[in-house]
């Protein structure tokens, strides 16, 4: 019995044994399987991702050909446009020098004629020199006498035998002229006065502008001030708001920028878009109108006045003397008086009227330049007249109808007479004026004369003076300095009542473009 649980029990081991080894072989078996399908799953990952490898290379070589073709052709266009531009440089700069060089042996050749021609003026001049001192000594050899003592006899001769012929023309003529001549100078002026019927207005130092609401009002002042601020800088002149109902008030002495001034805040008005931006941008189109209109102004009174021919920027001074005044009298107008008044005394006196009527044109021409440079109109107006080849006729008028010269002619003397006449009609001049005009005049000269100044306005009734300067020559310690010598200069300058408030403004702009 217990052999047979023995061997049972031998049997189930060995059994078991048996099983277990199986089972590890089959085990072994699968495990081996795994990893060779795992291996083969490799293999195919990793061929795939070869084949993808090489596609993404392939694609890529592809991209990288194609973005280098296409930086290529830039390129190459780049450079042949590089190419033409240096091409036609050099080609202008070969023209250019050419030119120059053209040019150059041209003046040369020019300077050898001229030369040349000195020469042979020279030679002409000695050979003629020489002939006539021939022809005297061949005359004194035959007279026996020498050429000033012949010169002498020959006076000599004359005075005796015409002296007492003079004399007894002289008597009569002046007593003559004695009688008449009063007569005649009245008749003459009358004449003319009375055919030359011109207009006068007098000058007046403000501008009213209408205004509909106070809401206009409003708008002129802007912002904290920043409006009216803007216009009184830029325009030069004072504007004042709150003085009298619905009307805005400009006031400055300089009719010029008063006009322009009034023009400006009147299109500003219409336009209804207040602000420094676009007041700048109105100011700047109202002036180069002005400028065209004084321009056109100057040619209609020089045709009206049949001149012929005169330089442009003459003509240019006349329409500019619209904006300037003399004792409160319109430069303009007063000139027009003396030169019409001028032409016709003249003709009456037997002169050349239309020589006459330019003189009477030019003879104030210095008051147009009066505000811009510094010196007398009389010497102002010479200057540019001489500059400009005016005759000796009109350079004369403007010396003498001051007393600087005496009048060499007809035509100067009827300037004088003429300017004399405009001058003189009752209510035509205001000393106190002029004189306030020129203070104001001299204050402003005297702030434009410093280093770095651009402009200056004097304004508020000549009691302040606004000094603009540039900011890159003035930094803000000069500034202080700047004011300080202006102020000291009027006050060892100019003779006035009160203060005078000097303000200098320092701005400073940087401008650019996106593109």
């Amino acid at each position: 019995m217990e052999m047979f649980i023995i061997e049972g029990l031998f049997v189930a081991i060995f059994s078991s044994v048996i099983t277990a080894y199986v089972v590890r072989k089959i085990n072994k078996a699968k495990f081996d399987i795994y990893i060779e399908q795992a291996k083969a799953k490799a293999k195919v990952i990793e061929h795939e991702a070869e084949v993808i490898l090489k596609d993404a290379q392939i694609k890529a070589k592809k991209e990288f050909e194609r973005e280098f073709k296409h930086a290529k052709r830039d390129y190459d266009d780049m450079f042949s446009k590089i190419q033409r531009k240096e091409k036609e440089l050099n080609e202008h700069l070969e023209s250019e020098l050419t030119s120059i060089k053209k040019s150059k042996e041209d003046i040369e050749e020019k300077n050898r004629i001229i030369t040349t021609l000195k020469e042979g003026l020279k030679n002409q001049k000695k050979t003629f020199e020489e002939k006539i001192s021939k022809a005297l000594k061949v005359l004194e050899n035959a007279s026996g006498l020498t050429q000033q003592e012949a010169k002498e006899l020959m006076i000599e001769k004359v005075k005796e035998d015409s002296r007492a012929q003079i004399a007894s023309i002289f008597r009569k003529k002046y007593k003559l002229a004695e009688q008449h001549a009063k007569e005649e100078i009245n008749n003459m002026l009358s004449q003319a006065v009375t055919r030359y019927a011109g207009e006068f207005a007098a000058e007046r130092l403000i501008n009213n502008i209408p205004i509909n609401d106070e809401e206009t009002k409003g708008k002129i002042i802007g912002k904290e001030g920043r409006n009216i601020k803007a216009l009184e800088m830029l325009l030069g002149v004072d504007i004042i708001i709150d003085d009298t109902p619905n009307t805005i008030t400009i006031s400055s002495f300089n009719l010029y920028r008063r006009a322009v001034a009034t023009k400006t805040i009147q299109e500003l008005l219409e336009d209804g878009r207040i602000q420094p931006a676009r007041i700048e941008e109105i100011y700047n189109k109202v002036k180069n109108e002005f400028d065209n209109n004084i321009q056109k102004e100057g040619e209609d009174v020089v045709m009206d006045l049949g001149i012929k021919s005169m330089h442009p920027e003459l003509i240019k001074l006349v329409g500019r003397l619209r904006y300037r005044a003399s004792y409160g009298q319109n430069a303009l107008a007063h000139t027009l008086e003396v030169a019409h008044l001028s032409g016709l005394l003249a003709a009456q006196m037997g002169g050349d009227a239309i020589l006459a009527r330019r003189a009477g044109l030019m003879h104030d021409i210095g008051k147009a330049l009066t505000h811009d440079m510094p010196g007398s109109h009389v010497d102002l107006g010479a200057q540019i007249c001489k500059r400009y080849n005016e005759p000796d006729t009109v350079i004369n008028a403007i010396y003498a109808h001051h007393g600087h010269e005496e009048p060499i002619n007809v035509e100067s003397a009827s300037v004088c007479a003429a300017d004399a006449l405009s001058a003189a009609r009752p209510g035509a001049r205001r000393e106190v004026l002029e004189s306030f005009l020129k203070r104001v005049e001299e204050v402003e000269n005297i702030s434009t004369s410093k280093m770095g100044v651009i402009n200056a306005f004097a304004i508020n009734a000549g009691r302040e003076v606004r000094v603009i300067v540039k900011a890159e020559l003035v930094n803000d310690d000069e500034a202080v300095l700047l004011a300080s010598e202006i102020a000291k200069d009027i006050e060892e300058k100019v003779q006035y009542p009160g203060e005078i408030k000097v303000n200098v403004i320092r701005e400073l702009r940087a401008e650019s473009y996106a593109r």
